[in-house]
């Protein structure tokens, strides 16, 4: 049974991901972690403004001492605007002030997660049956 995480206030899980977290046995706590503390951060493909970040599953150190792992956990969000009526646009100066109104008028919401079987470059192309499935969502 999927179990949402404690502040869930904060995102919005669409049931594709749901279901890809079932598919591929990652947990909420597991996906919430990649996203505080993402390794690499990119552009995602399901639309403007998505963003993909990816985790490794777990690394080692190879004979030259470089981080190597050979399974990598991505996951696809987007930011929109939460639906709440009289919401008053905040401005300030102070950057912490504003990361908290940021982030109390938008929520992050989950379009796709998946496990990558290898390790990717930066900027290269998914596979296609990755990409075609984020395209059946749209």
């Amino acid at each position: 049974m999927w179990k949402s995480p404690k502040n869930s206030d904060k995102y919005y899980w669409t049931e594709h991901a749901k279901l890809k977290m079932r598919q591929y046995g990652l947990s909420a706590q597991r996906i919430t972690r990649v996203l505080r503390s993402p390794y690499r951060k990119e552009e995602g493909i399901a639309g403007k403004g998505t963003i993909a970040v990816m985790q490794p599953q777990s690394t080692r150190r190879d004979a030259q001492g470089e981080k190597t792992w050979n399974n990598e956990i991505w996951v696809m969000y987007k930011y929109e605007k939460k639906k709440h009526e009289g919401q008053e646009k905040i401005e300030t100066n102070d950057r912490m002030a504003q990361f908290l109104a940021h982030s109390a008028q938008n929520q992050m919401y989950i379009i796709s997660t998946w496990r990558y079987p290898g390790k990717t470059e930066p900027g290269e192309t998914l596979p296609d049956e990755i990409t075609d499935e984020i395209a059946e969502i749209e």
